[in-house]
């Protein structure tokens, strides 16, 4: 009889733990970012170049970092992040929610010629 009563109140608070704690969300999908070692920028999803994405969705943004001379800026409706700042080199992730419009990432000290966007649509 305290078996079952104990596996009663095990099942009850398992139960409840659910409840409150809800369903496990999924892990957003991953966007990865380089910059350097050379004079290169770059955003992929899938080993693709990313030229748009989806409105609304949430995204992890992974970035890259190999040289010490660059930054990894992220800017767009309603987002203006240095992802990473010039003497950092290593990894770092943000997660953003994007809005419809474009977006644009540079290397701050080299914006002519390390850039690049995409829609978000």
């Amino acid at each position: 009889m305290i078996r079952i009563t104990s596996l009663a109140l095990v099942t009850a608070a398992a139960a409840v733990a659910l409840v409150v704690t809800g369903p496990i969300a999924a892990a957003p999908p991953v966007v990865k970012g380089t910059v350097g070692p050379g004079f290169t920028i770059s955003l992929t999803k899938g080993g693709k170049k990313v030229t748009s994405l989806k409105a609304g969705v949430r995204y992890r943004f992974d970035i890259t970092d190999r040289s010490s001379i660059h930054d990894f800026h992220l800017s767009g409706p309603g987002t203006n992040k240095v992802i990473t700042g010039v003497g950092f080199t290593g990894n770092k992730s943000v997660t953003l929610t994007l809005k419809r419009g474009t977006y644009r990432y540079v290397c701050d000290p080299h914006r002519d010629f390390m850039k690049g966007s995409f829609r978000v649509a």
